[in-house]
């Protein structure tokens, strides 16, 4: 390996799966704000959504996993835009008229002095 190219602040860090509780000790660099502690020492402890532990891929099952809520959202707000528009589309009918055919206002004579 090339000198003063790759990090060398490895050190043993605790990645904990949110979903199933799974806890894997290993090697790496990533910054950690929380700590546990394991078989006696303390470890920074990294918390992540998915794991191999619990990603449909790896477990055979077929399940949705959605953490944030991205699916239910994403109808909320298409929901919220199809109200919208049904409510800007009943407040204000449409009015058209004919080419060259004047308007109450436009056909109206003008009152004397105006």
């Amino acid at each position: 390996m090339k000198k003063g190219v790759h990090p060398d602040n490895y050190r043993p860090v605790v990645f904990q799966d949110s979903n199933d509780g799974t806890i894997f000790l290993t090697r790496s660099t990533v910054e950690a704000g929380d700590t546990i502690s394991l078989d006696g020492k303390e470890y920074p402890l990294v918390k992540i959504h998915i794991s191999s532990s619990s990603h449909p891929f790896f477990t055979g099952q077929e399940k949705l996993v959605d953490v944030e809520g991205r699916v239910d959202k994403f109808k909320a707000r298409q929901e919220a835009a199809r109200q919208a528009k049904e409510a800007k589309a009943a407040k204000k009918p449409k009015v058209r008229k004919a080419r060259g055919q004047k308007t109450e206002a436009e056909a109206a004579p003008k009152a004397a002095g105006s």
